[in-house]
């Protein structure tokens, strides 16, 4: 793996200003994007396969990229289906540096998650653990709606629940996730680093992990700190009444 990502560049120095009105917006207003035929189509054939598996606990993988982490996760939790999930024909039929066997427990599916996750939704699918990692930043402060937490659809993100964690090299992104959390649930969500097992430098943290995708690697051989945010969310339907 090649060390040379560039650290990230941005004019914001903490959590954008206008982060809170533009979370309370979206989360007081019905997104009502159509959802186009080929990601419905894509959305039931990947359901077909995890209902196929015999698995009953289902892990998504959101912009899985080349499906590396889709991989890793399908091997770390046997007894879950994976469905990793990337928009990028391209990046999903790239090859990966996967050694073996690759595990039967999942599958990869060309999709918009704006598309997919309003779909599960409808369903009523909770997934057991929900993985967006390392998303693209987009840093530059007037890129707000671009980011995940900011855009009008992550209140479904939110409303999906099961564990959900967050990770980025980018420590404002993640605070920013924290931030959105927090305000649609009301619980407290802790920005924290993270550190694989075998980064350099010998640094540790009981319960982490190797890097499993091809960013988080090649973000610790450039020396980026990484970091997280996790949140165990309720599905709406089990909220209690009232204002968040």
């Amino acid at each position: 793996m090649h060390a040379n990502s560039n650290p990230i560049h941005s004019n914001q120095t903490g959590i954008h200003d206008q982060l809170a009105v533009q979370v309370a917006r979206h989360a007081s207003t019905q997104f009502l994007k159509p959802i186009t035929a080929y990601n419905r189509a894509a959305f039931d054939t990947s359901l077909a396969a995890w209902k196929a598996s015999g698995h009953q606990s289902l892990i998504i993988d959101s912009g899985c990229g080349v499906g590396l982490s889709t991989l890793h996760l399908a091997t770390r939790f046997p007894n879950h289906f994976v469905i990793g999930i990337d928009q990028s024909q391209d990046r999903l039929a790239r090859r990966t540096n996967w050694q073996g066997a690759v595990p039967s427990n999942c599958t990869r599916v060309r999709a918009d998650l704006v598309d997919y996750w309003r779909l599960m939704q409808q369903e009523g699918i909770t997934p057991d653990r929900h993985y967006l990692l390392y998303p693209n930043p987009w840093p530059k402060k007037r890129h707000l709606a671009r980011r995940w937490h900011g855009h009008p659809v992550f209140p479904t993100v939110v409303a999906l629940g099961g564990h959900f964690e967050c990770r980025s090299n980018w420590r404002i992104y993640i605070e920013e996730c924290a931030a959105a959390l927090a305000q649609l649930t009301g619980a407290d969500v802790a920005v924290e680093p993270y550190y694989p097992h075998d980064q350099p430098r010998g640094l540790a943290q009981q319960g982490a992990s190797a890097p499993i995708t091809p960013f988080e690697q090649k973000y610790l051989a450039s020396g980026h700190g990484l970091w997280r945010c996790r949140s165990a969310l309720l599905p709406l339907s089990e909220r209690p009444a009232g204002p968040n």
